[in-house]
């Protein structure tokens, strides 16, 4: 072998990469195919070399800049992360109709909650929330920010710093399943390792349901910030472009403001006969996209039952408990059922003005028509809307999209 010529062993051991990283570099050409020799072996030059030293030295700048943006963030709040048909943006509109028009309201309640940001923008020591979602992940994050369930501070703390500290060392569930996809290989190497270690002390009882909860929850908004995707898990980048190592960060809780307060992960229309707040927000997926299919992986790191993937998307093979009637054609009756249902003095439905403007899966399941037929059944409704930016996954522009409010003063 000439003396310019390396091994895989070779370019492995001097640059402290996996043989996994290094072929998906190549895959995904962010550097050069290397010669191979009479046996097929992979043969470097000097010129791939300096390709993978050029890339290093670049993924490694860029990942110090992330880093010392993570660093800046010394607490972790509820909004810090990304979600599908997050209010976060509208919750001064949100709050102030809601404020113009129910006088007097001491309990609140945000039944398909989502991230829980507008639960959380109402839930003050006077006031009470109810907050519920049909995701495992999202319910988790309600116990970590809403619960009044006594924990540990100081042992949060000391475990969080334990597990960015973990060095992983063999495979596991998640870098066999989602590395070098979702996320790098080394992220996923090590979400899987922080999982295994989270589920370890809930299992030798060192930490109880809301610890685990508020451990889990840091996981979940760390995988966030260090995802190959665009927002959401229905697919992943082709080019590995997110490399920033994973940190966890302690979550901001405000505990003052959690007596009393109510958490759920189940069917909506189910629960709106079981509560009786002064206000119900109703903010239901509103097109034929399955938060299940958008959020099944971080479903999966929540629940942790380790189920077999399938397809490009590597998503569980059973949703279907996830899965919700208001992205289907059934969305009118299943939105009749609730409002006929609630028990408030004030209902608020959340919905945009997408009606049939865009691509299919992102057009609108309930027409206005239906959603005012229904609300006028149960009162005086008035209808509040501002401008607001779409999702649509086509390529559309459109214009004179409206976030809208339907309030309805109940009999």
């Amino acid at each position: 072998m000439k003396a310019s010529m390396y091994t895989t062993k070779y370019i492995l051991d001097e640059f402290g990469i996996t043989r996994q990283t290094l072929y998906n570099w190549i895959k995904n050409n962010e550097i050069s195919q290397p010669e191979t020799d009479w046996r097929g072996w992979r043969q470097w030059s000097n010129k791939n070399v300096g390709e993978i030293k050029r890339l290093i030295d670049n993924k490694k700048e860029s990942a110090d800049k992330a880093k010392q943006a993570n660093e800046d963030e010394r607490e972790l709040y509820i909004n810090n992360r990304r979600y599908l048909g997050s209010k976060h943006k509208l919750l001064p509109f949100i709050e102030s109709t809601i404020n113009e028009e129910c006088k007097k309201y001491n309990s609140f309640a945000d039944i398909f909650a989502g991230t829980g940001v507008v639960g959380g923008h109402f839930n003050t020591p006077k006031r009470k929330i109810i907050v519920n979602d049909l995701l495992y992940s999202n319910y988790l994050a309600y116990l970590t920010w809403f619960s009044d369930m006594e924990y540990s501070k100081d042992k949060i703390n000391k475990y969080i710093e334990q597990l960015n500290n973990i060095k992983p060392y063999k495979e596991n569930y998640v870098s066999e399943n989602f590395g070098n996809s979702y996320f790098s290989y080394e992220n996923a190497l090590k979400i899987g390792a922080v999982r295994e270690e989270i589920k370890g002390l809930q299992d030798a009882g060192l930490i109880n349901a809301r610890e685990n909860a508020i451990l889990v929850t840091s996981l979940i908004y760390a995988m966030d910030k260090v995802a190959n995707t665009c927002g959401h898990y229905d697919a992943y980048r082709r080019s590995m472009d997110m490399l920033q190592p994973l940190r966890l960060i302690v979550p901001h809780i405000y505990d003052e403001a959690n007596k009393n307060n109510e958490i759920y992960n189940t069917d909506t229309n189910i629960l709106v006969r079981a509560i009786r707040p002064d206000v119900t927000y109703i903010d239901p997926p509103y097109n034929s996209r399955q938060y299940s299919d958008s959020y099944h992986l971080l479903e999966n790191i929540a629940t942790w039952n380790k189920p077999k993937v399938e397809g490009v998307a590597k998503k569980m093979l059973d949703r279907s408990h996830i899965k919700s009637s208001y992205c289907t054609s059934r969305a009118p009756q299943a939105f009749k059922d609730l409002v006929d249902n609630i028990n408030s003095k004030y209902i608020v439905v959340s919905y945009n003005n997408m009606a049939q403007k865009g691509n299919g899966r992102s057009n609108a399941k309930i027409s206005d028509e239906e959603i005012l037929e229904i609300l006028k059944l149960r009162g005086r409704v008035k209808v509040f809307d501002t401008d607001f930016k779409y999702f649509t996954a086509g390529k559309t522009n459109l214009t004179d999209h409206k976030e809208r409010i339907f309030l309805c003063k109940c009999r």
